[in-house]
């Protein structure tokens, strides 16, 4: 696996994911990692694509950038909407966000 696939710990890659069912639109995320979250005009955030395109489909995930890793984790644990999940990708379970062990 390349650096970019690796996180901190030396753990696999992560994905980010937002459930705009529960956004609150408060945007901090975007305040946290704007690489990464942005707020459309229907209010809710949307993790973007390698080409800085919301990805608005339901349960689309980006991945995250290791430099940005804390940012991001930052983003879930502040969320008052608790609706940011960072999962793993190779089996997908969730390290960061309200359905995390």
């Amino acid at each position: 696996m390349s650096v970019q696939q690796r996180t901190a710990d030396g753990d696999e890659a992560l994905e980010v994911w937002i459930d705009q069912d529960l956004c609150t639109g408060d945007g901090i995320c975007a305040q946290y990692a704007p690489e990464v979250f942005e707020l459309d005009i229907d209010g809710l955030a949307y993790v973007k694509g390698a080409d800085d395109e919301l990805l608005q489909d339901r349960g689309a995930a980006t991945p995250v950038p290791l430099p940005l890793l804390t940012d991001v984790v930052d983003s879930a644990r502040e969320c008052p909407g608790d609706c940011i999940h960072v999962r793993r990708v190779s089996d997908r379970v969730e390290v960061y966000g309200p359905d995390a062990e």
